[in-house]
């Protein structure tokens, strides 16, 4: 067992669904704050909600947040001094600190339905009220309990509120919060089952884990009253309480999970191509910002974070997730990757595609090398390159505007002719053929600059701008470059026409 002054800090996600980039950022600080202080970091499993819960999301939540690097110390696959770190496996745990509330009379049995409990709410909306429970069953004789329990009603387990009590939140974010306990109601801790509701399992485990540093999400900031008032009744240490910013769109609104501008989950952008350290590095200033000579820096390492990071950079105003953001910075790492490991987040999306086959030769795997190679510079995640190399695997090119305002210039059919004539000619078509081509063509039509090489990439690429021209040339192929100027040649008048 660690010091009673180690801080430890835990993420608790429930099993219901894919790694959201609000979650991943919650793991995130509290793995940067347990790593600066050289404290613990915790990830344990709320799966009391059996009802949401999805196969194999637990499995794919705690996978992708190894793929970012973010390690535990304790965790349902490791272990630790405080186990077992899934809820459901703590039932018993739970049931001897509802027995020992229940002994003490700070809760009691609530017998009404849902129905009931609906009609009272819109009652109390009706009237202008915040809607709570009114306390219907706190004050049932044994007779009235042993009447509903006849009727086959099964109780939940409701917690009894003190009346006429300030809570206090020191929040390390947002400051001191306080909330009235009048106007909170006695709220249900347990299911009629037995098994724990969120606020009850929470607090049970994180003061029986040693919990120093609660940080999760400012939608969480209701819910820390009700939480302190159990630690109070169960006699534990209160934790020091953190809730992050909301993350706001583009438009500065809340994120929802049908926001179809935004990419949400973590698997989506490992299944796109994106780099972990990149996603890292932008979560962290989600919210965060880096101290004094350092602020206006944008790119961190994992261990810069960890070494710079502190609680008191959290900001209380909305972060906004930014994507272009997101993709210079997935760029920036992109472009100081190793090629063989950018080769890896593209190849995937290729194959899907159906450009290259899953089954390679040496010699095709050494093509999509330097196929990649050419966009290594430009490329913001692996799943682009199907978009930004179109041109090599497109039988016949579809000439926008901006290469018809190239092409249609006087000289440019003299130059095609031309250039068609001297690759005809070639030995070998290399990067280096290609150039003596071009160096020919120049010296045949008098044509430089611009107005050679323009129309030359417009004429067998479909576009004004790209990676290196003879590079491109020699990867698309002899055959394809050759046949796709004779079409040009020959429909040229069409082609270019306004």
């Amino acid at each position: 067992m660690e010091g009673t002054n180690v801080v430890r800090t835990r993420y608790a996600p429930s099993p219901t669904g894919h790694l959201h980039i609000g979650g991943a950022r919650t793991a995130l600080f509290c793995y940067l704050l347990a790593k600066k202080t050289d404290g613990k970091f915790i990830v344990r499993i709320e799966d009391t909600d059996q009802e949401r819960n999805v196969a194999g999301a637990e499995e794919e939540q705690l996978a992708n947040l190894q793929w970012l690097g973010i390690a535990w110390d304790e965790s349902v696959d490791v272990g630790g001094p405080y186990g077992p770190y899934r809820s459901m496996e703590r039932l018993d745990t739970y049931e001897t600190y509802l027995q020992r509330l229940a002994d003490e009379g700070k809760t009691y049995p609530c017998y009404c339905t849902k129905e009931e409990l609906d009609e009272a709410r819109e009652a109390q909306l009706k009237r202008g009220e915040m809607p709570r429970y009114s306390g219907r069953c706190r004050h049932l004789s044994a007779a009235e309990r042993q009447q509903f329990e006849a009727e086959g009603r099964k109780p939940v387990t409701r917690f009894r509120v003190p009346a006429g009590q300030t809570i206090v939140v020191d929040d390390l974010v947002r400051g001191r919060v306080t909330f009235e306990s009048d106007g909170i109601g006695d709220f249900v801790i347990a299911r009629a089952d037995g098994r724990p509701m969120y606020n009850f399992a929470v607090t049970v485990d994180d003061a029986l884990m040693k919990i120093t540093h609660v940080i999760r999400g400012e939608e969480h900031l209701s819910n820390t009253p009700l939480q302190i008032l159990l630690y109070e009744a169960l006699g534990f240490p209160v934790p020091h309480f953190a809730h992050l910013s909301l993350i706001l769109n583009r438009e500065r609104q809340k994120m929802s999970k049908r926001d179809e501008s935004i990419v949400q989950f973590v698997d989506q952008y490992r299944q796109l191509g994106y780099l972990p350290q990149a996603i890292v590095n932008f979560l962290a200033l989600l919210g965060w910002s880096p101290p004094g000579e350092h602020s206006e820096e944008e790119v961190f390492s994992r261990e810069q974070l960890a070494e710079l990071f502190s609680l008191d950079r959290l900001s209380k105003a909305p972060a906004v997730f930014d994507p272009d953001k997101l993709n210079w910075l997935n760029n920036h790492y992109i472009k100081a990757a190793d090629l063989d490991d950018v080769v890896a987040l593209c190849t995937p999306h290729l194959e899907a595609a159906g450009l290259i086959a899953a089954e390679r030769t040496a010699k095709e795997d050494e093509w999509v090398r330097r196929l990649v190679t050419l966009y290594q510079e430009q490329l913001k995640y692996g799943a682009e390159i199907v978009e930004l190399a179109e041109l090599f695997f497109q039988q016949q090119l579809n000439y926008g505007e901006e290469a018809k305002e190239v092409l249609i210039e006087e000289h440019v059919l003299d130059v095609l002719q031309e250039l068609q004539r001297q690759l005809n000619s070639l030995d070998s078509f290399t990067p280096k053929a290609f150039k003596q081509a071009m160096k020919a063509t120049q010296k045949a039509t008098g044509q430089k600059g611009k107005k050679l090489f323009m129309p030359v990439r417009a004429a067998l690429t479909g576009s004004v701008h790209g990676p290196d021209l003879g590079e491109s040339l020699a990867l698309i192929g002899r055959e394809k470059v050759l046949a796709r100027l004779q079409w040009l040649i020959d429909n040229y008048a069409q082609t270019v026409a306004k």
